[in-house]
């Protein structure tokens, strides 16, 4: 049995495919095609993910898709997919159940409580679902526009940066401020002891078109001059305010009990995914890592096994390494068409030692290895990496690679068997989506890598999920003593994480990296 998933069509658009109930591929159209749709149909991830399936169109036994579809008759989609898939069944999944289907099933717990929180999905915004075998039944939902996401949403304006592609700039920048103007954001949140919020719109002005729609009443509140841009100083301070307000309202959504799912765009907020798992109201806290509305397509696929086709077998989500991969043969052909000079390295023993040696020189690296990850973060397949060691590294990564701001740190990866001697960690540290923080012992060593205090990025690597990335951790501990490497996304200007050799190549020659590993393939400057 196959079934093609199809989730964000009107923003992050993407694609997943089940083969007889094992999850074989999911990818972002946005890391395929290159460039950013606001919405559409993911050819490019349908046609890969039928590949990896080893599947045509007419093998295709159903086709989920969740909602909300794109603007216009949605006949017209009904007919374009009963013409491109002609065997199959269109199933068609709410947003938030897709949501809660994408957090439960792929989860290692047999029941559940599920919270799904985002900006807005077909009038909700938020929902808090019971989890029981195979089946999740609604408890209570969130509607438009009392949503948290879309209070983030506005202070991500508020604070300058772009609404749409930078709440996570946020978080981590609420790292260095204040908690404050907490009670002013849980006010505006409107939330009463014990009760989902209600926002207070009088802090809102709807005949505003900047400044995220904050009203005059709301910069009375915060001593500043109506509209005026936020001072320097106070950014981080809002940033916090808003941060903690956030994470003590979800955890009054949440409730308490054993198991706790998370999904929906405000469930990529890694510090507040560290707030709930530190919280004495739950055991365990699992997060979908792909938690945004590409992720709904790994939903739309496990809604449509388990709840259609009355499936009870569950698929997990494997290392999340999803997308496509490249071999040999792809890679070379592409590296002879640039006319590059580059050395082909016989073993993974060389391919390791090589990769060690340059991070020792203290240079960065391109490391492009296996299939694409599903998601927002470079799990060791596409990745930059560089040494704790490298005085330097913070600078040269941040400054002149990725140019991005200083509050934006990076991961520490290391592998999962010793993490413990470094740092404390969750088992959600295993996809990225929570902070951890450094044993003191070796706050120095990680000082650049530090959030505040003792907070830290942490991403703990199994031989399991990754081999070769688990290997050269454990090479580059046996050549300088510290198993750990900083690891952040290969990724240039905005753009999403590279997929192809070809990508790889661009952004190598676009950027101030020493060497790129693409396979067995070196390249250097």
């Amino acid at each position: 049995m196959i079934i093609l998933g199809i989730g964000g069509i009107l923003n992050e658009a993407a694609a997943a495919i089940l083969k007889d109930g094992e999850l074989v591929g999911a990818c972002e159209e946005r890391k395929l095609a290159r460039q950013f749709h606001r919405g559409g149909f993911p050819d490019q991830a349908v046609a890969t993910c039928l590949r990896l399936a080893g599947a045509t169109p007419e093998q295709v036994d159903a086709v989920a898709l969740a909602r909300p579809l794109a603007s216009g008759p949605e006949t017209a989609l009904h007919l374009a997919l009963r013409s491109r898939f002609p065997n199959s069944r269109v199933i068609l999944v709410d947003h938030h159940t897709a949501h809660a289907a994408s957090a439960f099933y792929p989860s290692p717990f047999s029941e559940a409580t599920v919270l799904t929180l985002d900006r807005a999905g077909d009038f909700r915004c938020g929902a808090r679902w019971r989890a029981s075998g195979t089946q999740i039944a609604l408890e209570q939902e969130q509607y438009y526009p009392d949503s948290l996401g879309d209070l983030y949403r506005r202070v991500t304006e508020l604070l300058g940066f772009d609404p749409d592609a930078d709440p996570h700039k946020v978080q981590w920048l609420s790292a260095a401020g204040s908690d404050g103007l907490a009670p002013l954001f849980l006010e505006i949140l409107g939330a009463k002891p014990g009760e989902w919020p209600r926002i207070d719109r009088s802090f809102f002005d709807a005949e505003r078109l900047g400044h995220g729609g904050f009203s005059a009443k709301f910069f009375e509140r915060l001593a500043l001059p109506d509209e005026s841009p936020i001072p320097g100083a106070l950014k981080a301070d809002v940033a916090a305010g808003l941060q903690r307000a956030i994470e003590d309202t979800v955890l009054v959504m949440a409730g308490a009990g054993r198991n706790l799912c998370l999904a929906g765009g405000l469930a990529l907020n890694s510090l507040l995914v560290s707030r709930l798992e530190s919280s004495p109201n739950w055991e365990n806290v699992f997060v979908q890592p792909a938690a945004g509305n590409a992720g709904t397509a790994l939903g739309a696929v496990f809604h449509a096994w388990h709840n259609v086709y009355q499936q009870t077998a569950r698929s997990g989500m494997g290392n999340l390494c999803l997308g496509p991969g490249f071999d040999a043969e792809e890679i070379k052909r592409v590296l002879e068409n640039c006319k590059l000079r580059f050395r082909y390295l016989l073993t993974s023993g060389e391919l390791i030692d090589t990769a060690v040696r340059e991070l020792e020189d203290h240079k960065i690296v391109a490391w492009m290895q296996g299939r694409v990850e599903f998601g927002p973060r470079a799990l060791g397949n596409r990745s930059i990496l560089a040494s704790p060691l490298n005085p330097y590294s913070t600078e040269n990564l941040n400054i002149y690679i990725k140019r991005r701001e200083p509050f934006r740190k990076f991961a520490a990866s290391v592998p999962a068997e010793i993490c413990s001697e470094y740092f404390e960690a969750g088992p959600n540290a295993r996809f990225l989506a929570t902070v951890g923080r450094v044993r003191p012992a070796y706050r120095a060593t990680f000082e650049s890598a530090i959030l505040v205090r003792d907070l830290v990025r942490v991403h703990t690597v199994s031989q399991e999920d990754n081999p070769l990335y688990w290997s050269l951790l454990h090479a580059a501990g046996k050549s300088t003593g510290l198993p750990v490497l900083y690891n952040t996304s290969f990724n240039l200007f905005g753009d999403p994480l590279v997929s192809t050799p070809r990508d790889a190549v661009r952004s190598f020659y676009s950027s101030g990296i020493d060497a790129l590993f693409v396979g067995n393939f070196l390249l250097q400057k």
